[in-house]
């Protein structure tokens, strides 16, 4: 019995000297992690200046630890008059997109009125709490603070393009002419040729770009040059054929896709001469040649060349149905518009082209999946997608610190308004809840109309998944069936939400 004893407590101390180890070992982690802390702690005291031993201490410590502000509000006493400390903890939360930042923020630039990237970290927080005419305000500042800072001369022009447009233009081309050896330079003529919605001005500004900034040294203007090709293919395929000649030979980066627009340019233009000499059944065999690639913005008027070709040929009816089937994959008005081209010289009644397009739409409807229980954000309670039936629902995932969602809320908003007291119904479900508190406050102060509701982690999104990416767009029918999917709005396609919108109002279900 003595021996077994002795055995079982042989066992229990084999097993607890790892234990021990293991305490011994986790003491020693801890200690190490404070000195560490001691050691940063005392840097950012010995320079408070310096932003870069803050961003040590910020990120050593972790803006979810409540210790980091009542460490920076003792340094504040301590150091009165240093902008830098404020800013310092206002960084890190505005890395994190935190609301937090504002208060500190302010508290920086009223210390140091030049402080210009306090008043750039004022202009983007503004952006999230919705506050655009304060935010503006803020990016002027940080302008007027450093007028050699080409990235805030850049972000303040581009700053007027939804409010004054006359202004945008003048200012992004004064970006341009102020800063010719920065990207921001090349990026200020690059929205402006991609924005502009005159076709003569986008052959003007690219060409400005072209020539200001050379392609094989300033990426956005190497990206310019792309957009300056699609346009170029949908109106002058020839002068298209020269552009991507120059820049197979001058860029380094684009030699293996400018050979491949270069063909893809002469297959257009001998296609369009062939249409104009009425050889349709040729035209086709030619454009049967022509590979675009999966985000290619010539689909749709490759799909009309085609149609025209089979028309010429004598297939009238087979470019009639071409044409809804392309509708139905990627919605415009200039192919709804050669639809009704077509149904009137195939004698059919105006109506009949949009019942056949419902026909071909409502043949691949789906019942959108579901959601049950999102959190509204303006008023109690919860939502369900089946609140919204008998409505037709305008879908976008987002959150406020996403820059391409408040970009393309303008958008949505002017289509939006045009149905005003119809049954559509507007909904943006936010994906980061950490950025709950910009909600209500961005929702007052830009005056947009969605219903914005809180996304819940982990929900089964079925067909109606964004992946966790925003801006995420659908659109659903009365009856509950997610009809269009995965559709961006911008300046040239509003239009385009205007039309599929009012499809799904008219619309009945078979």
């Amino acid at each position: 019995m003595k021996k077994t004893i002795v055995m079982y407590g042989l066992l229990l101390s084999s097993f607890a000297l790892p234990v021990v180890v293991f305490a011994q070992h986790g003491k020693a982690e801890v200690a190490s992690n404070q000195a560490q802390l001691a050691k940063l702690k005392a840097a950012v005291e010995a320079n408070p200046g310096s932003l870069s031993v803050h961003e040590a201490y910020t990120k050593a410590v972790g803006i979810e630890d409540p210790k980091l502000e009542a460490q920076y509000d003792l340094w504040m006493n301590k150091f009165p008059k240093s902008a830098m400390v404020p800013y310092g903890i206002a960084k890190a939360y505005l890395n994190q997109e935190s609301p937090k930042a504002k208060p500190y923020l302010l508290k920086a630039v009223a210390i140091d009125p030049k402080f210009t990237d306090a008043w750039g970290g004022l202009w983007i927080d503004g952006e999230r709490w919705g506050d655009f005419n304060a935010s503006r305000g803020y990016l002027a500042k940080a302008t007027e603070s450093d007028p050699s800072n080409p990235n805030y001369a850049f972000y303040y022009a581009s700053s007027f393009q939804n409010i004054d447009e006359a202004k945008w233009k003048q200012m992004s081309l004064d970006v341009a002419k102020k800063f010719p050896n920065d990207e921001r330079g090349a990026q200020a003529l690059y929205w402006l040729g991609v924005r502009s919605k005159k076709l003569a001005d986008k052959l003007e500004i690219f060409e400005l770009l072209r020539n200001s900034f050379a392609p094989s040294k300033f990426g956005w203007s190497s990206g310019g040059m792309s957009s300056y090709y699609t346009v170029l293919l949908s109106e002058k395929p020839e002068k298209a054929v020269i552009l991507a000649q120059e820049m197979a030979k001058t860029e380094k980066e684009g030699k293996k896709q400018w050979p491949d627009m270069v063909l893809q340019a002469q297959i257009v233009a001998k296609a369009k001469a062939l249409l104009d000499q009425k050889k349709g059944a040729e035209a086709m065999d030619v454009l049967k040649q022509l590979k675009l690639s999966r985000y290619s913005d010539f689909k749709t008027d490759l799909a009309l060349l085609k149609a025209k070709a089979d028309d010429i040929a004598g297939n009238t009816i087979g470019a009639y149905d071409s044409l809804i089937v392309a509708f139905a994959k990627t919605p415009s008005t200039s192919l709804r518009t050669a639809i009704a081209g077509f149904a009137e010289k195939l004698g059919k009644k105006p109506d009949q082209a949009d019942a056949d397009i419902w026909t071909r739409l409502n043949a691949g409807a789906q019942i959108a999946t579901p959601f049950n229980g999102l959190k509204r954000y303006l008023t109690t309670g919860e939502a369900s997608l089946a609140d919204y039936k008998g409505k037709v629902v305008l879908l976008t995932y987002w959150f406020p610190g996403c820059g391409p969602c408040r970009g393309e809320f303008p958008h949505f908003e002017n289509v939006v308004r045009k149905f005003k007291g119809q049954n559509l119904e507007y909904l943006g479900i936010n994906i980061v809840s950490k950025q709950n508190d910009y909600v209500v406050p961005f929702m007052k102060g830009s005056g947009y109309s969605f219903t914005p509701l809180e996304d819940q982690k982990d929900r089964l999104k079925g067909n109606l998944d964004n992946r966790g990416a925003a801006p995420v767009n659908f659109l659903i029918d009365k009856e509950g069936r997610l009809i269009f999917s995965n559709f961006r709005t911008d300046g040239d396609s509003e239009d385009d939400l205007e039309l599929m919108i009012k499809i799904l109002m008219n619309s009945k279900k078979d």
